[in-house]
């Protein structure tokens, strides 16, 4: 079995419902001096945290991934919630005087979403490292965390020649473009929505053809209009699968990543992990919180199997 560590975000999240669309609020000709306020009906908290939520996708689909993080003297909770369900937390940090990260999102009616995140103990992710692992994983993820950290995972992949998937997303802000652009060079895949996709484009000034060029493949989420994944010489459309109702969308992309994961773990073509993704992602969006949808393999596979033909090759899943 390959061995995959996630590195990436740890949190509670903070999940707020507006009942109105936020665009209606926004004054185009004034964003220089910007100042709203949203009136929200519900507010819950979730487990969260970007490689959490990719684990736990993972620990559903019979995977054992190993998070490594650093998180706050306030996660027992969440740790056991965790291994219950077949995640590898050996790697995790607890720092003493500090809480788990926190993400407080606003969605709208339209499922749009304003989020801001407090990083607490997941500021001192940098003081983690890969040779300090028991074991060489046969595949990373680094997704977003302390910018200083992902910098750093990035080198130490590179050194230790360590295969990495990069997924910067809620970082781009942050990360610098030559930081940026390191990381696209030196990763397997880059993982991206189409938004996040547009800022790297900005902010390094690489394009689709040169970033595919360094990239052994790159996948762009588009949410209802599903994903496409994109190679060196070819372009593959991976549609979503409706749901049968719509609860939350946080988290929707962490599950598609678990799903590809889950697939390329299995060397399965990119088509099919894209395929099991797009199920992934359906699961969480039909459930509240990141974390809250349940199902076993067997139940996946046959579900799977109601919206694709010829997957006979998922036997070897079970």
């Amino acid at each position: 079995m390959k061995k995959l560590i996630l590195t990436g975000s740890i949190a509670y999240d903070y999940l707020m419902q507006f009942p109105g669309r936020f665009r209606d609020h926004i004054l185009p000709d004034h964003l220089d001096h910007i100042s709203l306020s949203f009136l929200v009906d519900t507010m819950i908290r979730r487990r969260g945290g970007v490689a959490a939520n990719i684990a736990y996708t993972l620990a559903l689909l019979s995977e054992h991934p190993t998070i490594m993080a650093t998180v706050g003297e306030d996660f027992d909770e969440y740790q056991n919630w965790l291994n219950q369900h077949g995640v590898d937390t050996s790697a995790i940090q607890t720092i003493n005087g500090l809480n788990t990260a926190s993400f407080f999102v606003n969605t709208d009616l339209t499922n749009a979403q304003i989020a801001s995140f407090y990083p607490g103990a997941m500021a001192r992710a940098n003081e983690l490292h890969f040779s300090d692992l028991q074991e060489k994983p046969d595949l990373a993820m680094i997704s977003p965390n302390d910018p200083d950290a992902m910098n750093a995972y990035v080198e130490e992949c590179r050194r230790l020649k360590i295969p990495f998937i990069y997924d910067p997303s809620q970082q781009i802000v942050r990360l610098a473009p030559d930081d940026l652009r390191t990381g696209i060079e030196g990763c397997k895949a880059l993982f991206t929505n189409d938004y996040e996709f547009e800022l790297i484009k900005d902010k390094t000034g690489l394009d689709l053809e040169a970033i595919r060029d360094k990239a052994e493949f790159v996948v762009i989420t588009r949410g209802e209009e599903g994903a496409d994944i994109y190679t060196r010489d070819s372009d593959s459309h991976i549609p979503s699968i409706p749901p049968k109702e719509i609860v939350e969308p946080t988290g929707v992309g962490d599950a598609f990543r678990a799903g590809f994961l889950k697939g390329y773990l299995h060397n399965l073509s990119y088509e099919r992990c894209g395929q099991i993704g797009a199920l992934a992602a359906t699961y969480c969006l039909e459930h509240d919180g990141p974390q809250g949808h349940q199902f076993n393999l067997t139940n996946f596979i046959n579900r799977f199997r109601e919206h694709f033909d010829d997957q006979c090759e998922l036997d070897q899943l079970l």
